[in-house]
């Protein structure tokens, strides 16, 4: 498409008296309107076979009838124009199509803003703003209902065959129910391909965290094409690990460290958070398991009598976080911190935190599902030193791997 050039446009604005941004403004709208006008008219004649005045040429039992008023809704604002209408009603423009009305990309803009946590009151008046028009909030909810289809297809795409890393968390909100404000929670599931490539696997919204609901989570996941997964990596979820046993019996199951120090620091005084907490890097920091067990039993006689409860939370957890300690420095990053999925739970908080209730359970999911497409956009590269990880998942999980890579 050619542009204008520089002799053109000061011409233009030599022979125009322009005064503000919204006198340029209203002269690009009439120029839209008239360049619109036009495309509508070369359509008809197009589909006729003859210009308006050459009705000598004219090969057709069909001919114009006439204009339909029409108010289209532009990046310029409200434009009324007049779509040319044929007698026989065959003409069907595709400037501006049938019933079209927007050709401003307005729902493509509405759905961005509703990603970004906006309300539909917001969106609204904002659309208002910027383009002279407005929408009601029922209108940006009824836009953003469209992508329900969408919703449904992601959630039910086919998955890889084999995961080296599954990632799994849930994140609470208040939503709607029969007039009642009942608490949910999102289940969600992020996945490392082979290739070391991360992505969202799913988002599921249920009520409270049960075994029961973790398997159909899991066993969705298994319909959907994933028949191996080497690491799951959890934050203590009720239920979770049993499901995950009954699912994938031949997977490990890994605590994520920080979330177990977290766990154990509550119990903790303020006063002694400090030394606690350095005092526990010599367990984390262990070269292995038997070290690391050593570094535990010397804290405990430490830290025991005053903070029992904090200590028991490793000894009851040890065997869900011991297979920590097997593996090397590339592969102890990685399942060290579910940092991954914290990282998407924090740009999910951040679009929801004007929301203190929502309400369906559908609101809840269609703004998590646009909240996760834009931070998947943002991962293009995979895992770090990732060929030295693989080598080493391959070395210590023989025979699962090799026939995916």
């Amino acid at each position: 498409m050619s542009t204008l050039s520089k002799e053109q446009v000061k011409k233009l604005v030599r022979g125009n008296n322009f005064q503000s941004v919204t006198d340029v403004n209203s002269y690009l709208k009439d120029i839209f309107k008239d360049i619109i006008q036009e495309l509508l008219e070369a359509e008809l004649e197009a589909k006729l076979g003859y210009a308006k005045d050459d009705i000598d040429v004219k090969n057709t039992d069909n001919s114009r009838n006439g204009y339909t008023p029409k108010t289209i809704k532009s990046e310029f604002g409200e434009v009324d124009i007049q779509v040319p209408r044929d007698r026989k009603g065959e003409f069907q423009p595709k400037i501006v199509p049938k019933y079209k009305r927007n050709v401003a990309g307005i729902e493509e803009k509405v759905v961005a803003l509703y990603a970004r946590g906006m309300s539909t009151r917001d969106i609204s008046e904002q659309i208002e703003e910027l383009y002279g028009f407005s929408i009601s909030a029922e209108m940006v909810s009824r836009i953003t209902d469209r992508i329900a289809p969408e919703i449904k297809e992601w959630q039910q795409r086919p998955l890889e065959p084999v995961y080296s890393f599954v990632f799994m968390d849930a994140i609470h909100y208040k939503v709607k129910d029969d007039g009642r404000i009942v608490n949910r929670a999102a289940y969600v599931v992020l996945g490392v391909t082979v290739e070391g490539s991360k992505d969202i696997l799913g988002i599921w919204i249920g009520d409270n965290e049960s075994s029961k609901f973790w398997l159909g989570v899991l066993n969705d996941l298994k319909n959907r094409g994933i028949q191996d997964v080497l690491i799951f990596c959890v934050d203590g979820l009720t239920g979770l690990k049993e499901a995950i046993n009954a699912a994938y019996p031949k997977a490990e199951v890994q605590r994520c460290i920080i979330h177990q120090l977290r766990n154990s620091f509550k119990y903790v005084s303020y006063k002694d958070i400090k030394a606690f907490s350095n005092d526990f890097k010599e367990v984390y920091h262990a070269i292995n398991e038997d070290v690391a067990l050593d570094k535990l039993y010397q804290l405990k006689d430490k830290w025991g009598k005053e903070y029992p409860f904090a200590i028991r939370s490793w000894e009851n957890n040890w065997d869900v976080i011991t297979p920590f300690f097997k593996f090397s420095e590339e592969i102890r990053k990685i399942i060290y911190t579910t940092n991954i999925i914290e990282g998407l739970n924090r740009q999910f908080r951040k679009v929801t935190k004007s929301k203190t209730m929502f309400p369906t359970d559908s609101s809840l999911e269609k703004m998590l599902y646009l909240a996760s497409m834009n931070v998947v956009k943002k991962w293009t590269q995979r895992y770090k030193n990732w060929d030295r990880v693989l080598s080493q998942l391959i070395i210590e999980y023989p025979g699962r791997l090799e026939n995916y890579i």
